[in-house]
Parts: structure tokens; sequence; C-alpha cells
């Protein structure tokens, strides 16, 4: 009798541990997806689309933004401009606008259309929903829309300096926002609690940096394996992993920005990614990939703790992907770099599109999506052989990554925000 009310029980526990993964799994509900990696579980993904081939729906949206929508369930949330006004828009599965609600006003624009105030992601764990933008602003509001709490970082904790726009998304862990703010006036790095804005801590983070290296657009990182779990901070010339329970410094890596050859403006764009026992870390202006132990303690620069460098070829402005055993890197100018993750070996180094690539990759069904700026999307086989599969355009300014839920890839435009899926086929 005991044996079998044990069981069940078991049976019970393994089949709510399947329904909490599963239901994870299909949220996206940061900028990288589930774990922050642009690894994503889905299978039935779509190849093939075009504006209107495979497309579910096309959603207008009112303006300009490069943040990333992020997804609970049946809500989709992302931020752009509205005229003078930064907006938090919800939209359901089925394209249709739940609610919108006013951020800011007063919206900035850097480099043309290149990058505005809505350049930051926002982050939910499906009961809240937390925006950030270049003004400084971050709030939070329900998934109705009701505000929660708003502040301003920038009048908290001083005037950002930057050739561009602060465009770094939150990091949200258990209670807390992680958020690190990187420029000529500060190198700061917060923990802030989730349902008040109000300050943990705050870590002063050092650094020998000059001019626009001092500043950064990269976002923070979280790792976790059996042993460490802390918080990865990338900018101003240094790697670094800090505590999450007070934010103290664990380790930090140098040799991204030679010293010998210092560059002045080797600001970075591109956020680190990390798999079980290895940290890729880009720099930026074809620098130096490193491959890093996570294990490390002081400084770790040129030591047992940096497992291998690829001295030049890094992603400008696009983030590291890890699958598989391999690194994928996607230069800005569309070339695709594959390397052997334990060694950091070149297995290959091959051009997709030749145009300016801001969008981050991601993984699906044994494919690797890049998206560039002009609305091309290359899908190639993820392995040790290069391979595209499939090209397809939308024709519009993309800066935003791929999302990918319940087998459908949203693509958000500077024009629009579209549901991309194999269904539609089927129901013609």
């Amino acid at each position: 009798m005991h044996k079998h009310i044990f069981k069940i029980t078991l049976i019970f526990l393994l089949m709510s541990l399947m329904i909490i993964s599963y239901g994870f799994a299909e949220n996206w509900h940061q900028w990288r997806g589930p774990n922050n990696d642009g690894i994503s579980q889905e299978t039935n993904v779509p190849i093939n689309w075009s504006q209107t081939e495979n497309v579910k729906w096309r959603f207008p949206l009112p303006g300009e933004g490069a943040s990333t929508p992020v997804i609970w369930d049946d809500n989709i949330f992302l931020t752009c401009a509205d005229e003078e006004d930064l907006v938090l828009m919800c939209i359901n599965a089925d394209g249709e606008e739940q609610w919108k609600r006013v951020l800011s006003t007063g919206n900035r624009t850097k480099r043309g259309d290149e990058v505005n105030n809505a350049a930051p992601s926002p982050t939910t764990d499906g009961k809240y929903v937390w925006t950030f933008l270049g003004s400084g602003d971050l709030a939070c509001h329900d998934l109705q829309g009701n505000p929660i709490w708003k502040t301003n970082l920038e009048e908290r904790y001083g005037s950002f300096s930057l050739y561009f726009i602060m465009s770094t998304s939150p990091l949200l862990y258990k209670d807390r926002l992680y958020i690190q703010l990187i420029h000529s006036n500060a190198w700061l790095v917060l923990a802030l609690d989730k349902m008040t804005g109000n300050e943990i801590w705050k870590h002063e983070r050092e650094s020998d940096a000059r001019r626009e290296s001092e500043q950064a657009y990269t976002s923070t990182i979280l790792y976790r394996d059996s042993k460490h779990e802390f918080i990865v901070v990338h900018g101003a010339d240094y790697v670094t992993a800090h505590n999450l329970e007070d934010g103290s410094e664990i380790w930090r890596c140098g040799g991204l920005n030679s010293h010998e050859r210092y560059n002045p403006a080797f600001r970075l764009v591109a956020s680190p990614v990390v798999a079980e026992g290895l940290i890729v870390v880009p720099s930026a202006k074809n620098g130096p990939v490193l491959g890093l132990d996570p294990a490390g303690k002081g400084d770790i620069t040129d030591t047992e703790f940096q497992i291998w460098k690829l001295q030049r070829g890094t992603p400008d402005v696009p983030s590291p992907l890890i699958h598989n055993g391999l690194v994928y890197l996607c230069r800005e100018n569309g070339v695709l770099i594959c390397l052997d993750a334990k060694t950091g070996e070149k297995l290959y180094e091959e051009r997709t599109h030749n145009h300016r690539h801001r969008s981050s990759p991601v993984y699906a069904n044994g494919n690797i999506y890049l998206t560039a700026r002009d609305g091309v999307v290359n899908v190639v086989k993820a392995g040790r052989d290069f391979e595209i599969v499939a090209t397809n355009t939308i024709g519009e300014t993309v800066a935003a990554s791929p999302v990918i839920v319940n087998g459908t890839l949203y693509l958000r435009s500077y024009d629009a925000l579209y549901a991309i899926s194999n269904i539609v086929k089927s129901e013609e």
C-alpha cells in the first residue's frame, strides 16, 4: 500500500516538474530567452517566410525601437517611441493591442535612426513587467498595465555620459533587478528590490579605461552551476564577476583592449554568454574573444582560467551563442565564425548577408537565426560545417533580436511586430 502511494506521489511530482519546466520553456521573459543565452527548445519553428508568407499577423507599431519583445503566456510586451513619448505596449498572441502606457516623454535618437531611448529590453516574471529606458526611467507595471512603481536612475546615480544612448537591459533574478551603469561619469553595478525599486546594494566598479572605452552598452548576465552563482558585468575594458548578495567582485579579466596598442574608442556593446563551465566574452573593433573558466578568483587575466583566446574576429554588437559544444560569433558585417567551445579552435569563418547586423543570434531546432538590419534573416544549419538553409526578408529595419515561443517566430522591426509560423501554411 505504502509502495503504491509512494509510486503515485513520485509520478505526480515528475509530472509537475515536467509541467513547470514546459511552462517556463514556453516563455521568453527576457532579452535572450529563458536562460539569457539565445537558445530555444521549440521544434516546429519556421525557416521560410516573407512579408506575407507564413505570417500569422503583422501588428503596426507607433514608432521606432531596438528593444526585443518579451513574452509570457499570451502577453507580448515591448517598448517603443510614440511621437515624443516612450511607451510600453501589451499585445496578445492574436496580434491585438491590450493596452499602452506612457513611460517617459522626450525621446532621443543617435546616429540617425540607429538607436533611441527604447533600446533596453523589458523583463517579466508573469506577474509584473519591468522596463528601462535610455533616459534612465525604470518602471514596474502589473500585467494589466497598472503602475506599481517608477524611478529614474540618472537622477539617482548621476547623469549618463555616453557617445550614444544607455542601452543596458535589466536582469531579473528571484526578488531582485540587477543592472549595470557603465559610462564616463560612473561605473556602477546595482541590485534593486523588484517590488519597490529600492537599492539593495551598489558596487563601484574599478577601471583604468580612458575616453570612449569608459562606456558600455552591454547587459548583466547570470552564471549558475552546481558550485557557482554570480553575475557577469562587461565594460570599461574588463569583464568582472560579482557576488549576488553584496556586489563584491569575485574575479576580473582584462586583455580585451591592449595596453601596448590602446584604443580609446573601445566601447563594449556585445554582452557575454554562458554555458556550464564556460563564459564567452566578446570585445569590440575586431578585437579578441575570450573563453573563461567561471571558477576563477581575483585577477584572472592571462591565467589558467583563460581557457582559450581568439585574437581577432569579435562580434562588435551581436552577442555570441553557445550550443552543443560550439560557439557562434556573428560579426556586424554578417560573417559567421564557428569555434570549438572547449579549445577555441576556429572551425569555419563564412559570410552570410553582407549588411550591418545588430541583432543577437538565436538557436532553435538545429538552426541558427542571424538577423541583419535591413530585415534579412539567414537560417544557418548548426554544426561544424557551414550551410545556409534559408534566406528570408521582411523588407523593414530590424535591430531587435528574434523571439521564439510556441512554434512562432516573432520579429520586431522599426515598423511592426511580425508573428511567423508554419501553422499558417498547414491551415491553408
